[in-house]
């Protein structure tokens, strides 16, 4: 039998969405830990690839837990083991590669930025080029919910860059990707969030859910790419 992968929680409302709808269509076994309620992270050379989930952690904060997320991530990645973070999971990925996790400079919060334009992504020359992205546009729609950023080191190759954040998808290792935004949204995780956070409870309910109906099956689609690509450079597809 193949190696489960192995999904990393941080909190109960930040599963992983249309991530795990992926994973049942093409029956790939995969085992989720959720470190808020005391599990122990499992020894990462016993899953074929991770995928890391975000959270209201900080990546810099100086607790037994983060400390051995942190430890777990870099024996990910000098095993070359296949890695997918996302948010505060391409947070703990930079920090663990050596980069730097501060605060944004404007938080950036649902599907719109300050401007009122919306949040988009685009691929660098090295982010298009990257299979990770194969299938898809050079300049993506997303939904963001973060607070901090991320630094790079000279190790690390930025694959897309936003227009308030700049560092927005990156590559840490040959197969150790991460993205800031939330490309597993599904209107069930949206309406969880909704009821929970507190900058996204500031703003208008009604059109939040309106424009993710409106962009839904693109969205999905982009995810959905994104996460066959990831799951075709483990090996797993």
């Amino acid at each position: 039998m193949s190696r489960p992968l192995l999904i990393i929680q941080h909190v109960p409302h930040e599963g992983p969405g249309l991530l795990a709808g992926v994973l049942d269509r093409y029956s790939i076994p995969f085992q989720t830990v959720d470190l808020s309620r005391g599990t122990p992270y499992p020894d990462p050379r016993n899953y074929s690839a991770v995928i890391t989930l975000g959270g209201p952690q900080s990546a810099n904060d100086d607790t037994a837990v983060m400390l051995n997320e942190l430890a777990n991530i870099r024996t990910i990645l000098q095993n070359n083991i296949p890695y997918l973070g996302i948010c505060l999971g391409m947070q703990v990925l930079v920090k663990a590669a050596g980069g730097e996790v501060k605060p944004c400079t404007v938080k950036e919060t649902g599907f719109s930025g300050p401007d009122g334009h919306p949040f988009t992504v685009d691929l660098t020359q090295e982010g298009i080029q990257d299979p990770l992205f194969n299938g898809l546009g050079t300049n993506l729609r997303v939904f963001q919910l973060h607070g901090e950023t991320v630094m790079l080191n000279n190790a690390m190759t930025l694959l897309a860059t936003g227009k308030t954040c700049a560092h927005q998808i990156v590559k840490a290792a040959s197969r150790a990707y991460g993205i800031q935004s939330h490309f597993e949204l599904t209107p069930q995780l949206l309406h969880s969030w909704l009821s929970i956070d507190n900058d996204l409870q500031a703003m208008d309910r009604g059109k939040l859910i309106d424009f993710f109906r409106e962009i839904q099956s693109d969205y999905e689609k982009t995810g959905t790419t994104v996460l066959k690509n990831f799951l075709r450079i483990a090996q797993i597809i």
